[in-house]
């Protein structure tokens, strides 16, 4: 019996520990600190992120990327709107179009694509990302870089994106929950065993 309740802590620890590296390693927080992302994102909102490898990013993701080169290398939350190859474009006033087609941005604040920034036409480089924010009046993204590689930010640079299905996070919580019940009883029971008066 002695045994197997070492075997079982034993478990719950690999438990517990395989589940903190998990969510150590594949996720990670950030707090809004700019008004840049509203009505999506707001000021001082915290936001459960999971780490994605360079290439994974898609047209319309959210992502948190750090550039050294701007915002003083401090991560920014932004929005793709165009990956390599794509010709993005806007006229003031007017909707962002992609490829020739305007794109539909029902997520960008008071329904204006344009915030008054000055009209662009850039092809995005491969391996680059287009990025804008969501408050397009309040947002210092790619349209004020278009002299650095037309404004665009390197797939490298991509850290994480927020969550859209916390499954993951909350299997690995409650995984790490496991392991710590299973842990405290294997101990709890040799604690309880060590004390046991001898049997004569």
């Amino acid at each position: 019996m002695r045994t197997v309740f070492r075997v079982l802590g034993a478990v719950g620890l690999v438990l517990l520990a395989g589940a903190v590296a998990h969510v150590v390693s594949g996720y990670t927080t950030a707090t809004i600190s700019s008004d840049a992302m509203r009505p999506t994102y707001t000021r001082g909102e915290c936001v459960f992120l999971e780490r994605i490898e360079a290439g994974e990013a898609r047209r319309g993701d959210v992502l948190l990327h750090r550039t050294d080169e701007r915002y003083g290398g401090l991560a920014v939350l932004q929005r793709v709107i165009g990956v390599g190859g794509d010709r993005v474009a806007q006229r003031t006033g007017e909707p962002v179009t992609v490829n020739g087609k305007p794109l539909d941005e029902p997520y960008v604040k008071d329904g204006d694509p344009s915030g008054a920034a000055p009209a662009y036409d850039v092809v995005v480089p491969e391996g680059r990302l287009f990025l804008l924010g969501d408050h397009r009046a309040n947002s210092n993204d790619s349209r004020y870089f278009l002299d650095d590689r037309s404004g665009t930010v390197a797939e490298r640079a991509v850290l994480a994106r927020p969550l859209d299905d916390r499954s993951g996070l909350v299997g690995a919580g409650l995984t790490a929950l496991l392991g710590l019940v299973v842990v405290v009883g294997a101990l709890a029971t040799e604690i309880a065993r060590r004390r046991r008066p001898p049997v004569r």
